[in-house]
């Protein structure tokens, strides 16, 4: 059983109850361009698993089928203990993905939002390639692949519920479990609280091995990246640190400034290339999260279109075993291009219009040649007609609206 798949209907019903909370409270903890951009970033993270996969699996089932020291009960007693010990090696993964610049690269994908709510939970990596190395000791121990994917899905499930504002420290569960409190510090990038409580579901780790902190008072959380994303895309946040450091690595001189551009301490940089193209990190003191004004038309248009994007995701998903190849990877390239396009339209780039306008034609060729059950293409063919007027109706009142200004401000 998919045990995230089948979970994703929770996790939306909590982000409404969250909505709900930020009503009543008064909070300003959403954003709906920053909201839509850690959804996209999750929606792409499950289309690209697809592919990604099957050869890490494939490595784990051959060492678990070859090298496996013992084997195991199904027993209550053996499950939780899998449990514990799955996330001990996801506490290694998660720090060394925090501490080596190539899983860096990969892992700051969560943390680049500068909001924190039940959204950012879902803004994961889809580049990611090289954390399943960590859990192969527990193929050596025996642990079942199926039961590896069983634990592991409800691991993530539990993380879901900590990335709140509206939860506050929680006493003595925080001894034990991570809570939204100390993971708030994990997502902070505040001086004090970098690098800190990387537990998933036991905070015991953090305070075992010395990278505990707790949520102080006197330092309320910023969060974000120090170089910051400023941009509304998730393609680009999936390759904005590998950018980065590829870059890095083709400027420097020297065979060994090369590589540990790579694989150094994350934010190490060869001094030659650090004094020839300095990245500017962000003043705190004077910190403002990265926006761009949005009519409330066009958020609108955007999340409606990001709940299409997800809609033709699930039906991937939950009917990946009717698909042929082909049709799988022509699905996975559309909801590529069909998040970047909102990401665009996010940031009211001139010509996002014509790649929505693409997309929704290609959608609907997309349907119509893969010969899908009817419903699927009725149900497609009704979505991208209701988008199509939305579309019209965005474009027209845009048009209005520059019309209503002077001349000499509509160059501007």
């Amino acid at each position: 059983m998919n045990i995230i798949l089948y979970a994703v209907p929770f996790f939306f019903l909590l982000i409404g109850l969250e909505l709900l909370l930020e009503k009543i409270r008064q909070t300003n903890y959403y954003r709906v361009n920053d909201a839509i951009n850690s959804l996209s970033a999750g929606v792409l993270s499950r289309m690209l698993d697809i592919v990604k996969t099957l050869v890490p699996l494939t490595i784990y089932v051959f060492i678990y089928e070859n090298f496996a020291l013992f084997t195991l009960s199904d027993s209550p007693l053996v499950w939780v203990s899998i449990f514990v010990l799955y996330d001990f090696c996801y506490y290694w993964n998660h720090r060394l993905g925090h501490e080596v610049s190539l899983l860096w690269a990969a892992h700051v994908v969560h943390h680049s939002s500068e909001e924190y709510n039940l959204t950012t939970a879902l803004r994961q990596s889809s580049s990611s390639f090289f954390s399943w190395i960590f859990y192969l000791p527990l193929a050596i121990l025996g642990v079942d692949p199926i039961l590896l994917i069983s634990v592991g899905s409800l691991n993530l499930v539990y993380q879901f519920w900590v990335h709140t504002r509206h939860v506050p420290k929680l006493g003595w569960f925080e001894w034990v479990f991570v809570s939204p409190s100390n993971h708030r510090v994990h997502h902070a990038q505040n001086k004090v609280y970098i690098d800190r409580n990387y537990g998933g579901v036991f905070i015991l780790w953090d305070r075992l091995f010395g990278t505990f902190q707790e949520e102080l008072d006197t330092d309320p959380v910023i969060f974000g990246i120090r170089s910051s994303l400023k941009s509304w895309n998730p393609l680009y946040a999936n390759v904005q640190v590998y950018s980065q450091l590829w870059q890095d690595s083709w400027h420097t001189k020297g065979i060994w400034n090369k590589i540990r551009v790579w694989l150094g301490r994350t934010g190490w940089r060869p001094d030659d290339v650090a004094q020839a193209f300095p990245i500017v990190k962000t003043d705190l003191n004077q910190f403002e999260k990265f926006d761009i004004t949005l009519p409330t038309l066009n958020k609108a248009y955007c999340l409606v279109q990001h709940g299409v994007t997800t809609y033709i995701a699930l039906l991937l998903l939950l009917n990946i075993h009717l698909l042929a190849g082909y049709q799988q990877l022509g699905l996975v390239i559309w909801v590529m291009f069909a998040s970047y396009s909102v990401g665009c339209m996010l940031e009211r780039k001139d010509f996002a219009p014509r790649l929505e306008w693409l997309k929704h034609l290609s959608l609907i060729c997309g349907v119509m040649l893969f010969g899908l059950p009817l419903w699927i293409m009725s149900s497609v063919i009704i979505l991208v007609l209701f988008s199509v007027v939305l579309l019209v109706w965005l474009q027209s009142s845009k048009h209005n609206a520059d019309n209503s200004l002077p001349s000499q401000v509509q160059g501007l």
